[in-house]
């Protein structure tokens, strides 16, 4: 049985707007720089051998790279440490951060999602896609909801075709 009948895209045609937050994630490759591996048995930062063994590091691999200094280690780093790391960096690494990746990732996402412009979902259907390549923050869901709630007439979380109901303003 055949039918003449055009096929209807009913995902488009329905004013949905998808906002996708990995269009957000930082453009450029996040490492990070463990301090443990500089410390005498895991606890103690020598002045001395950390100068000299900053000053041998290939700090090149950082080129255009988005750097988090942390340490995993239980100890206590001096702030000056964290300092030094940064002016053998600052040279080659677009952006440096003390935190770890999982961290640096939350505070890039709140910077960016600063940038849109909620006026422009007014009244708008959204759905805020829920599956992603790269690793997106729960925080950074929350603070898109939190910025587009104001304006828009629905937010509903994952695809087009199977979605969430998150919010829903309220008529009047």
């Amino acid at each position: 049985m055949t039918t003449d009948k055009p096929l209807v895209n009913r995902v488009a045609k329905s004013g949905l707007v998808t906002i996708n937050l990995e269009d957000y994630y930082p453009k450029s490759q996040i490492v990070e720089f463990d301090l443990k591996d500089y410390l005498y048995m895991e606890l103690i930062l020598k002045e001395k051998e950390f100068r000299q063994a900053l000053k041998e590091h290939d700090w090149t691999q950082y080129q255009d790279k988005i750097l988090c200094v942390f340490c995993s280690s239980d100890a206590i780093i001096p702030t000056w440490a964290f300092m030094l790391v940064a002016s053998y960096a600052v040279t080659y690494a677009v952006d440096i951060a003390q935190t770890d990746k999982e961290s640096y990732l939350t505070i890039a996402y709140q910077k960016s999602l600063m940038s849109i412009n909620a006026a422009e979902y007014t009244d708008k259907r959204i759905v805020i896609k829920g599956c992603s390549n790269k690793p997106v923050p729960v925080s950074a869901y929350i603070e898109l909801t939190k910025i587009l709630q104001p304006f828009v007439k629905s937010i509903m979380f994952g695809e087009p075709c199977s979605t969430v109901p998150i919010y829903k303003k309220p008529k009047g």
